[in-house]
């Protein structure tokens, strides 16, 4: 009845994978490659995360 009030977790991470893929961004301006392929990485287990929710859907 109230769906519309529920929190989407795809949307909660979908902005965090976001986030990430912005601070690698910046990262790899100011010359920090470690830190970028950290991030990166991160980012990329976000993404796994959600195309298993996509495909759970």
């Amino acid at each position: 009845m109230f769906g519309f009030l529920k929190k989407d977790p795809q949307k909660k991470l979908r902005k965090a994978y976001d986030a990430k893929l912005e601070e690698a961004m910046t990262a790899q301006r100011n010359g920090d490659i470690r830190t970028y392929s950290m991030l990166s990485q991160e980012a990329d287990a976000l993404w796994r995360e959600l195309e298993a929710m996509d495909k759970a859907e």
